[in-house]
């Protein structure tokens, strides 16, 4: 038995940051939008800061298998639920650099974006002015050109002090931290607290997130929002040249059908290439948009490493953003500085940690354990500092998403996904660590330490690109294949640059909604 529903304009699959964005860009203009969002709604009044709520906001569908020695992490860089992985995302919000987007061009690495810079800036312009961006642009010497932020920074506590003339000694850079954390009022949004609690979903709503922001205006503007929608394939019409819609399972478990004119898969990274390849038919026996093969290919994953230190000066490491106080970029714009590494890399400075947590004091010292960890933490919760390395991953086809074996509850292959680190990156990585743990001497560390290499973000998989036969996409994320069907998240970035998605997503999701308005299929 499978519930009808009647068709509607626009059908956005997921509710985080870029499907938020089409959302009320097309409610606005007078569409009717339904999204569908596999994971349970998250109403503000709902969030609790503290680690377990946290820990909520992390995936919670199907299982991905992961290979690869630098797995990407989906459990951790996923969300699960209202606004997705916004919900737990830590608001670092810089640019992709100029050089981001002609790698293959200038260094003959990975791919070329189909636009450059100039095309994507006044997109970043007009999001860091709806979410609200808090920085100072003009310390931030390595920073593309772009409009002013239109809040002051975030404040420095202890730590990010300290670290700050670690680098300053070594003739280094540090500027405040561009967030999408509100330090005045702004637009009907309080001020932050600098209680260090992002992860949990910001319940004062200080922190730009889908719910605050875009989800919160499509919803004004009529569009519907479905929780516990998990869909499991993407119809097409019986010619194949068009996506009618798609199949989906309720909360209660019934199956059902939503047509729509035009769709957008905003499922996020790996559940975007996975939906694509598991809705193949007769006329995409490979997977929907896949004519190229390229659904699934170039996975990609910031490799990230945090470096810790011990100090004598009482830090307030509990305190600030989760996402940090300052940025180094000194690192960035020589993508060949290095012998035999390549790409950029940054430093984001005084991280907020708290004793227990993913993240947090005591596990990153896996090695103190009985009586010898509570004075470590009594140590650590005043004079602690930390220091987080996000590096640069090339996009090569061999690091995919396939489909598995093994099934879902709802009989849809599980997503597979295969990431291992290039000899360049990996020489890169070693390269800055080595940088990191000089700033940490020159800042006075008595000991320091380092936590694991691990994937942050998850990007590609779904790249655009000018050429149908060498991407998945155009430029806007639609389907070189199928014209009223659109991709958007960061799995159309065909780099990864050195940076935190977020503000890119948005921006390309920006980008595309009007496109998609102008040119209604």
């Amino acid at each position: 038995m499978v519930t009808v529903r009647d068709k509607v304009d626009l059908l956005v699959v997921g509710s985080g940051a870029a499907g938020s964005v089409f959302a009320a860009e097309a409610s606005a203009a007078g569409k009717q939008v339904v999204l569908l969002e596999a994971g349970p709604a998250r109403p503000p009044g709902d969030l609790v800061s503290s680690q377990l709520w946290a820990r909520r906001q992390k995936w919670g569908g199907a299982h991905v298998e992961e290979e690869g020695d630098h797995r990407v992490g989906h459990n951790f860089n996923a969300g699960w639920g209202t606004g997705g992985s916004t919900m737990h995302h830590y608001g670092v919000w810089p640019r992709l650099h100029e050089n981001d987007f002609r790698t293959f061009t200038e260094y003959g690495r990975g791919l070329d974006w189909p636009f450059q810079y100039a095309e994507l800036r006044p997109y970043y312009d007009r999001i860091q002015a709806a979410i609200g961006l808090s920085g100072d642009a003009t310390r931030e010497r390595w920073r593309p050109p772009g409009a002013a932020y239109p809040m002051p920074p975030v404040p420095v506590f202890g730590q990010g002090r300290l670290i700050a003339a670690g680098f300053s000694r070594l003739d280094l850079h540090t500027a405040p931290l561009p967030l999408a954390i509100n330090t005045i009022p702004y637009r009907g949004r309080p001020a932050c607290l600098y209680d260090g609690w992002c992860d949990a979903g910001c319940p004062i709503g200080a922190l730009g997130n889908a719910q605050t922001v875009f989800l919160a205006e499509a919803l004004r503007s009529g569009a519907e929002l479905r929780n516990g929608a998990t869909v499991t394939r993407l119809l097409t019409s019986t010619d194949g040249r068009r996506v009618e819609g798609v199949e989906y399972r309720s909360e209660d478990g019934v199956q059902q059908r939503q047509y729509a004119d035009v769709v957008v898969l905003a499922a996020f990274t790996v559940q975007n290439a996975r939906l694509l390849l598991a809705s193949a038919n007769s006329h995409h026996p490979r997977g929907l948009a896949n004519h190229s093969g390229l659904v699934g290919r170039y996975l990609m994953t910031h490799p990230a490493v945090s470096l810790y230190g011990m100090f004598d000066a009482e830090t307030q490491p509990g305190f600030g953003p989760t996402g940090g106080q300052l940025i180094n970029q000194d690192g960035y714009d020589n993508k060949q500085a290095v012998k035999d590494a390549y790409g950029s890399f940054q430093w984001i400075i005084a991280n907020a940690v708290k004793p227990n947590g993913l993240l947090g004091i005591a596990n990153n010292r896996a090695d103190i354990h009985g009586a010898q960890l509570k004075p470590f933490l009594q140590r650590a919760v005043n004079h602690l500092g930390v220091m987080t390395l996000v590096a640069e991953d090339i996009a090569l086809p061999e690091n995919r998403v396939e489909l598995s074996s093994r099934r879902d509850a709802f009989g849809v292959p599980l997503a597979r996904a295969v990431h291992n680190q290039s000899k360049p990156s990996a020489a890169l990585v070693a390269h800055a660590v080595r940088q990191g743990e000089a700033v940490l001497d020159a800042a006075g560390a008595r000991e320091q330490w380092r936590g694991p290499q691990a994937g942050m973000h998850i990007m590609g998989g779904t790249v655009m690109g000018v050429d149908p036969a060498k991407s998945v996409t155009n430029g806007y994320g639609q389907s070189h294949d199928i014209e009223n069907l659109y991709i958007a998240g960061p799995g159309l970035f065909p780099g990864s640059g050195a940076v935190n998605p977020t503000f890119t997503i948005h921006a390309l999701a920006l980008r595309a909604a009007e496109h998609l308005l102008r040119n209604w299929p």
